[in-house]
């Protein structure tokens, strides 16, 4: 289906209402793969587990969530949109719940496999449904609820998963999770897009992967997306065990301190992207708007360096709540660019592709932080060096990036 020209009429209540379901569904996947970082101070001790070895269970999420995102995101582009993500959403929420069962090191590295291959399907779906269904002037918002929901999801998280861990343990948090997750399949089945996707004979099945690659604006999302996905991936799965080994935080006063970045990354997003799409509208090109958020908001989250640096607890949180402005900044903008350079035929490989790439990150930063922290006893060169990585990004969305406008492809059927 082609997206509406920038002039259409405004979304419809039932557009509305699968974006909301979208928001809830991003909200319980960051719940869910964060699950682990929050149950982390009281399953290194249960199961006698070193920095090295917990980076690896951190990291194993990855191996699967980035390794089958270029077949997500096929998956989004050939079949329909709401099946993909519910069964994804099945696989995950399952992945949840027998983690709680579980008492073994092999047995933890085997679900959280499982987790990111549910996961994986999860913003090819997003982004394949918003380059269908929204005009360019009209995704920041869409892009940043989203966004938003991934935000919100670590606050709540990383306060509701904290204090259930510290009264009952982090085996209830772990069932409570997943039984309560599989509820959301219910409004899903009822409302989500009945499309049938590219794989409807006689459509034009869009660019090939390798077509995708060729582009240099691919690549600098792709790298850009990575760079950006470091920090964050460090401090979604570190930043727990950080406030408890290196600032002293009790678990219930580390849940309610670990939230608040998360919280204001979520508004940050919100604001990102209501104001840009009203920058758009007034005129304003989209390759200013988009990069200006973008590339502002990776910059700004480099204060995570001095957060790190400051003696009082105080100060650093205020540093942290600083550079997760910056990252909602950031990803209120930059699946819009993707989106809107890829257009609708390509939005699911494309994005497939940048977030296979991009959480790659997830699978080195967790690991290369443990093994900071083990041979150093300190996280000071772990935000430095991803202090350094995300201006690697900004680098790229601005210059290897360029117009932020739709590529044009060769239909498919021409070339067959």
């Amino acid at each position: 289906m082609l997206p509406p020209t920038p002039s259409a009429v405004r979304p419809t209540a039932a557009q509305w209402r699968i974006i909301f379901l979208l928001v809830i569904s991003v909200a319980i996947n960051y719940i869910d793969r964060g699950s682990l970082s929050i149950a982390a101070p009281a399953l290194r001790s249960e199961l006698s587990l070193p920095p090295d070895r917990l980076g690896v269970l951190l990291s194993a999420f990855f191996w699967s969530y980035a390794g089958f995102m270029v077949v997500a995101g096929w998956l989004a582009d050939r079949f329909s949109t709401g099946v993909v993500l519910g069964v994804g959403y099945l696989i995950w929420s399952l992945a949840t719940l027998g983690t709680g069962f579980v008492a073994g090191f092999q047995a933890l590295l085997i679900l959280r496999v499982v987790l990111g291959l549910g996961e994986s399907v999860s913003y090819p779906v997003y982004s394949r449904i918003i380059a269908g269904q929204f005009p360019i002037n009209q995704r920041g918002l869409p892009n940043a609820m989203i966004d938003a929901g991934a935000k919100v999801g670590p606050a709540v998280g990383n306060l509701v998963g904290g204090l259930l861990v510290a009264s009952y343990g982090w085996r209830v948090m772990f069932l409570i999770l997943g039984m309560g997750g599989l509820l959301w399949l219910l409004p899903w089945y009822v409302w989500a897009p009945r499309n049938r996707g590219a794989a409807e004979p006689g459509a034009d099945q869009g660019p090939s992967t390798l077509q995708i690659c060729a582009k240099r604006d691919a690549w600098g999302t792709f790298i850009g997306n990575f760079c950006c996905n470091y920090p964050y991936y460090f401090l979604l799965t570190w930043l727990p065990s950080y406030l408890v080994s290196s600032r002293g935080l009790s678990m219930k006063m580390m849940a309610v301190l670990a939230s608040l970045p998360f919280a204001a990354s979520a508004s940050a997003s919100l604001f990102g992207g209501w104001a840009s799409d009203r920058w758009i509208t007034r005129g304003a090109s989209p390759t200013k708007v988009r990069k200006t958020f973008v590339v502002g908001g990776m910059v700004l989250a480099t204060l995570m360096f001095p957060a790190a640096l400051a003696p009082d607890l105080r100060v650093s949180m205020v540093l942290l709540v600083a550079t997760y402005v910056g990252l909602g900044l950031f990803s209120s903008n930059h699946w819009a660019i993707t989106q809107t350079l890829a257009g609708p035929l390509a939005a699911g490989r494309w994005t497939g592709l940048q977030n296979g790439i991009a959480n790659l990150a997830g699978v080195i930063a967790p690991v290369v932080t443990g093994l900071i922290v083990s041979r150093t006893g300190s996280y000071t060169l772990a935000f430095s060096s991803a202090s350094v990585i995300v201006l690697i990004g900004a680098f790229s969305y601005m210059f290897v990036v360029r117009d932020v406008a739709p590529v044009k492809w060769q239909d498919s059927r021409d070339s067959a």
